[in-house]
C-alpha cells in the first residue's frame, strides 16, 4: 500500500482524531505488560501503532484482561480496532480481516490424569474449564458433546480450577498452558491441539466497506513485508506462526 488513506477513511477509523485500539492482555502471544514499565507490549500493540501511523493519527490503547471484554469494546464502538480470534459467534457487529497469526488451542490435565489424547477429553464426567467468551470457549461450545464446559472469568481462574481439582481439563492457548506446566509441577499439556486459532484484526461493521478493505490490505501488507514475523521474533513468541 503506497498511497495515504483519504481523509474520509481516516475519519471513519478515528472519528475522535485518535485511533483507539482494543488490546486483550489475556492472550500472551499478542500482548503482555512490560515488566519494567507496566505498559502493554506485543505483536498487537506493534500492529496498532503501525496502523495509526498509516492513518497519520495518534493512538490510545484500551486495555482489557479478557477476550470477551475486548471484543465488546469494538462491537460497542468504545474502540476503533481490535485483535481477535475469528469466530462465527463474534461476527455480529464486527468485520474481520484475514488472519495474521495462527495459534494452537490445547488441553492441560493433571500429571496423574489417565488422559493421553485430545480425543479422550469429550466424555461424560469430564469438566473442561475455559475463559468465558474466549475463542476456545466458543469453539468447544459447538464441538463438545458429552463433557461439561465450566466457564470462568479468564485464563487465570480456568487454570486455578484445574490446580484445585475442580475440573479434569483446562483449555487454552498452548503457549500459556506450557508456561503453566513449567511454572509448577503437577500438570501437563496433552500432545497436539484441538483447534487452530486464527487471530485477525477487526473493526466495527458500521465503519463501512472501504474502511474494512483498507484494514484488510494493511494486514496483508504486514504479513508480506515480514512485519508480523519480525514482531513475533522481537517479542520472543513461540507457539504461533504467521498466517498464509
Amino acid at each position: 500500500m503506497t498511497t495515504s488513506p483519504s481523509s474520509a477513511l481516516v475519519t471513519a477509523f478515528a472519528p475522535s482524531g485518535t485511533l483507539r485500539a482494543s488490546i486483550n492482555l489475556g492472550n500472551p502471544i499478542l500482548a503482555n505488560k512490560d515488566v519494567t514499565t507496566g505498559e502493554p507490549v506485543g505483536v498487537s500493540i506493534d500492529l496498532a501503532r503501525a496502523f495509526a501511523r498509516r492513518l497519520g493519527v495518534g493512538i490510545e490503547l484500551v486495555v482489557f484482561e479478557k477476550a470477551a471484554a475486548s471484543v465488546d469494546a469494538v462491537k460497542n464502538e468504545k474502540a476503533d480496532i481490535g485483535f481477535f480470534a475469528v469466530d462465527p459467534a463474534r461476527s455480529e457487529g464486527l468485520r474481520f480481516t484475514a488472519p495474521y497469526v495462527l495459534i494452537e488451542g490445547s488441553y492441560l490435565v493433571p500429571e496423574s490424569s489417565a488422559l493421553t489424547d485430545n480425543a479422550q477429553v469429550d466424555a461424560a464426567g469430564h469438566r473442561i474449564s475455559v475463559g468465558s467468551g474466549s475463542a476456545y470457549d466458543l469453539f468447544l461450545t459447538r464441538e463438545i458433546k458429552a463433557a461439561e464446559i465450566v466457564r470462568l472469568q479468564g485464563a487465570g481462574p480456568a487454570l486455578a480450577a484445574l490446580r484445585a481439582g475442580q475440573v479434569e481439563v483446562a483449555a487454552g492457548i498452548r503457549q500459556l498452558l506450557e508456561g503453566e506446566a513449567a511454572r509448577a509441577p503437577g500438570v501437563r499439556v496433552l500432545p497436539g491441539r484441538f483447534m487452530v486459532i486464527q487471530q485477525a484484526m477487526g473493526t466495527p461493521a458500521s465503519r463501512g466497506a472501504e474502511a474494512q478493505a483498507l484494514l484488510a490490505a494493511f494486514v496483508e501488507e504486514m504479513k508480506a513485508s515480514g512485519f508480523v514475523a519480525d514482531a513475533l521474533k522481537r517479542h520472543r513468541i513461540e507457539g504461533a506462526i504467521v498466517a498464509p
